[in-house]
C-alpha cells in the first residue's frame, strides 16, 4: 500500500546544462530517462529524523522546486516532532513505505551508516534519486554496487559531504587551483571535541570523512597508502582517538587527528605549499580562511655539500567568503543534478574514494598501524 497517492509527473527532454555558482558540468547519470522540467516539482521523502534529519527536512522544505511529501522515522517521539514542525509532511515508521512509493521522486537518507546500503539500494531499484549521509557505506564493495545500480537505473546518487559546500572550502579550492599556494607539501587537519560518542562507528568513521572529503576535493592526486594509529579508552571496542596519515607518491602528506576526548572543540586545517600557506579554522567566527605569505627559500652550495634554508615572512590576508548555509547549497545542488543542470560534486564515485581510504584505515588500525596500499 502506498503512503501517498500517486500523481502524474512529466519530464522534459535533455536540455543544455547550465552552470550555477561554478558547480556544474556534464551529468553522468540519468542519460536515458530525461530530467524534470524546472516547473515540475520534485517530490522528496526523508528517511530518518534523528540528529541530521531535521536539518535536511528544513532545508528541503525551503528549497525552490521541491515538496517534502513524507518522512520515515522509527521512533514515535521523533515522528510526533515532524508532525508538529511540518504538518503537511506525512509520517510513517516504515522506510519501505517511502522508498517504494511511485509518488516520490527522490529520497534523502539520514540514518546510521550500517543501514545506508540497504536503504539506498531499495530506493534506486525503485527509480529514485538518492542523497545519502556520509559515508555512503562502510564497505567498498557495497559502494561500487550502489554506483553501478544508479548508473543503470538513471538515478542521481549523491553524498552529503556538507563541508565541501561551505564558502570556506569553495574559496580554498579556488585558491589552490589558482596556484596561489604553489606546489602542495602537506595537509594537517585536527577535528576534536568531547563526544558525541557513537555506538555504531568509531571516531575514524565518524569524524574523518569530513576532512577526507575536503582533502579529496582539494587534492585530486590519488593516494598510495594509508596508516592509522588509534586507541579505545572506554572499553567499547571502538577507538575514540585516532591519527590517520595518507601517503602520496609525490611526497605530499596528509595527516588527520580525530578525537572524541578533547576538552575543547577544534576544527582546524593547515595546508602548506612552496609559495604560500593556508589556515582554515571552522570555529573562527569571521576569518575562517587565512593565507600566509610565509615559507622557506632553499639554496644549495654544492661546493660544500650543504643546503641553506632562508625563512620568508610576508603578509597575511583573509578572503571574503560566502556565509550562506552550506546545507542549503547541498540541497539546491542535488535538485539541480536531478534536473540535469549540474554534476554531483560529491557523487557516489567521489565518496567511494573516501570509503576506500577509511577501509584501508580500518585494516591498518587492526594491524598496528602498518601502511596499507589503496
Amino acid at each position: 500500500m502506498r503512503l501517498i497517492p500517486e500523481e502524474h509527473s512529466t519530464t522534459a527532454p535533455r536540455r543544455s546544462r547550465r552552470s550555477s555558482d561554478g558547480l556544474a558540468s556534464a551529468l553522468p547519470f540519468a542519460r536515458d530517462r530525461g530530467h524534470p522540467d524546472d516547473n515540475v516539482t520534485i517530490r522528496l521523502g526523508l528517511i530518518g529524523y534523528g540528529y541530521w534529519g531535521p536539518n535536511l527536512l528544513r532545508n528541503f522544505a525551503e528549497c525552490v522546486g521541491v515538496t517534502v511529501r513524507a518522512c520515515a522515522e522509527i521512533h514515535a517521539d521523533r515522528r510526533a516532532l515532524v508532525t508538529q514542525r511540518h504538518p503537511a509532511v506525512a509520517v510513517t515508521a516504515e522506510a519501505d513505505a517511502v522508498l517504494t512509493d511511485p509518488a516520490i521522486d527522490a529520497v534523502a537518507i539520514a540514518t546510521p551508516v550500517a543501514s545506508h546500503y540497504a536503504l539506498a539500494k531499495t530506493a534506486i531499484a525503485h527509480g529514485k534519486h538518492v542523497l545519502i549521509e556520509k559515508p555512503m557505506t562502510d564497505r567498498v564493495g557495497e559502494a561500487e554496487e550502489l554506483i553501478d545500480l544508479a548508473r543503470r537505473n538513471g538515478c542521481v546518487l549523491m553524498v552529503d559531504h556538507t563541508f565541501v559546500y561551505t564558502g570556506a572550502v569553495r574559496r580554498m579550492k579556488a585558491i589552490i587551483d589558482g596556484g596561489e599556494l604553489g606546489e602542495l607539501h602537506y595537509l594537517d587537519a585536527v577535528r576534536v571535541n568531547l563526544g558525541l560518542f557513537r555506538h555504531d562507528v568509531d571516531v575514524l568513521w565518524d569524524l574523518a570523512p569530513h576532512d577526507l572529503a575536503i582533502l579529496t576535493h582539494l587534492v585530486p592526486a590519488a593516494p598510495r597508502a594509508v596508516s592509522v594509529a588509534g586507541a579505545d579508552h572506554t572499553g567499547s571496542g571502538l577507538v575514540d582517538v585516532a591519527y590517520m596519515t595518507v601517503h602520496y607518491a609525490d611526497n605530499f602528506l596528509a595527516h588527520l587527528h580525530v578525537n572524541w576526548l578533547s576538552p575543547v572543540k577544534i576544527r582546524r586545517m593547515l595546508i602548506g605549499g612552496n609559495r604560500r600557506m593556508l589556515v582554515y579554522d571552522d570555529v573562527e567566527p569571521s576569518e575562517k580562511v587565512r593565507v600566509y605569505d610565509r615559507g622557506i627559500e632553499i639554496t644549495s652550495q654544492e661546493s660544500i655539500h650543504r643546503t641553506l634554508i632562508d625563512y620568508r615572512t610576508g603578509d597575511m590576508w583573509a578572503p571574503k567568503l560566502d556565509t550562506g548555509e552550506a546545507l542549503a547549497v547541498v540541497c539546491a545542488h542535488f535538485v539541480a543534478c536531478i534536473r540535469g543542470a549540474e554534476t554531483p560534486i560529491t557523487g557516489g564515485d567521489v565518496d567511494m574514494r573516501i570509503v576506500r581510504l577509511l577501509e584501508a584505515g580500518r585494516q591498518s588500525l587492526a594491524e598496528g598501524g602498518r601502511q596499507v596500499a589503496v
